[in-house]
């Protein structure tokens, strides 16, 4: 069920694309859990699954891992 690709959450790379809409935990706020909201520019992971989450490339230049697909 941990790796079920039709969880909720950014932990599967088939459940986002560029353009979506998503949070995610920059790297300097890892400590907090502060989420930043931005459209995916690039998936940066490569593997299928990640349990912290997918890291992606926003368009505004951030880098992060998804902890939520909004909308």
């Amino acid at each position: 069920m941990k790796n079920d690709p039709k969880a909720p959450g950014g932990q599967n790379r088939a459940a986002i694309h560029p353009g979506m809409t998503v949070d995610v935990v920059l790297k300097r706020d890892q400590r907090t859990g502060k989420r930043t909201r931005g459209i995916v520019a690039g998936i940066l992971t490569n593997s299928s699954f990640h349990p912290h989450g997918i890291k992606v490339r926003l368009l505004g230049g951030e880098v992060g891992r998804v902890q939520e697909i909004i909308g």
